[in-house]
């Protein structure tokens, strides 16, 4: 039988790994919501209290969007400082975070307290490593849920603290640059979008936007992509290929339906887009980067329309004026934007490439 040790180990260590279920980190707790009628657990509270939308951007939880007062927050099951958690219900399944100070979640989600004989940072990535087949094991149901018994009984491995604790902070040093390369594109972002409302959406307006762009829709699935071809495009970037491109040129993609309607990309050549999306293109004498800049000023919530899923239309927001000056003055005020956004895509790959390190190590320092 293989030996239950890892790909690769730092040196020094020796000896199998421990197979355990993930109660052996530590207690687990599952979060719950104080009664939302009452204002007087919510209102200025300064107290964190987790949901799934916290989770998965920084490793430390440090703010949330929602907070507790203390009189709400004792109604909580508090977590200390370094816990581990999990979302475990719901579509977002899998995210994590750690928690910065004591604090408190909802019911979506799991964390783990560790015990004498588990570093926290070592369980962090234990449990991070493993969740993909934690995923893969549960039932094929409409909400995903993993509930506090079964996080229990899932399994792991550990080996002895002092190998867990080398581990643990040597990923955590890769997670706090990878936090680090995140805020520094953050401030190109909005350095983009503060040049963006300065130089243009400060002007008065004198076009339609419907006058600027021509929009294009679709009604490609993502099962329908393939493995190669022409880039297709989702909400969250590249989601397959297709045999041919629906657009041969540069695009400002949108998303128009969904919780992340409004959000903008923008693609260079040949490429495709799924059905959530629609496509801007560019009239005869327009510079379509500069439309890009200009729309980075539009408020589409104004445009929403749907309760349980929302949308907007191009033939609602199309109508809206903004700023755009004969073609050369567009790529004159476009071109200092585009510096940026150049540095700022610098910044994106060397983010890229950090995540990538941390996958990788993920799958090889852990069984």
């Amino acid at each position: 039988a293989k030996p239950n040790v890892p790909n690769l180990r730092f040196p020094g260590f020796e000896g199998e790994w421990e197979e355990c279920y993930n109660e052996v980190f530590g207690k687990v707790v599952t979060g719950n919501t104080p009664p939302t009628s009452k204002t007087q657990f919510y209102e200025n509270g300064n107290r964190l209290w987790a949901s799934p939308a916290d989770l998965g951007s920084d490793k430390y939880i440090s703010n949330t969007q929602s907070k507790l007062t203390e009189e709400g927050f004792s109604k909580t099951r508090v977590v200390p400082k370094g816990a581990t958690l999990v979302t475990c219900i719901g579509s977002t399944i899998g995210k994590m975070g750690m928690a910065s100070q004591e604090m408190s979640t909802n019911q979506q989600i799991n964390s783990i307290i560790p015990n004498e004989s588990t570093d926290g940072q070592y369980l962090y990535y234990a449990i991070q490593s493993q969740f993909p087949r934690y995923v893969k094991s549960i039932a094929i149901q409409a909400v995903p849920i993993i509930s506090k018994g079964v996080f229990e009984k899932l399994k792991n491995y550990r080996p002895r603290l002092d190998e867990q604790k080398r581990i643990g902070s040597f990923l955590d040093l890769i997670d706090c640059r990878i936090s680090i390369q995140n805020r520094v594109i953050k401030r190109y972002e909005s350095l983009i979008k503060a040049l963006a409302s300065e130089v243009i959406g400060s002007k008065k307006p004198n076009a339609r936007i419907s006058d600027c762009v021509e929009c294009s829709s679709s009604t490609l699935k993502e099962s329908e992509l393939c493995g190669d071809g022409i880039p297709a495009y989702g909400a969250s970037g590249i989601s397959g290929y297709t045999a041919d491109a629906m657009c041969e040129s540069d695009s400002i993609l949108i998303t128009k339906d969904g919780s992340g309607f409004g959000a903008m990309r923008y693609v260079h050549g040949a490429h495709s887009f799924v059905g959530t999306l629609c496509s801007l293109t560019a009239k005869d004498g327009i510079y379509l980067p500069y439309i890009y800049y200009a729309l980075m000023d539009m408020n589409f919530d104004a445009y929403k329309t749907g309760q349980a899923i929302p949308h907007i239309y191009f033939k609602d927001y199309g109508k809206e004026s903004i700023y755009c000056p004969d073609y050369n003055e567009q790529i004159r005020l476009a071109k200092v934007m585009e510096l940026i956004d150049a540095k700022s895509g610098h910044e994106i790959s060397i983010l890229r490439s950090l995540q990538s390190v941390k996958a990788y190590l993920l799958a090889k320092l852990f069984i």
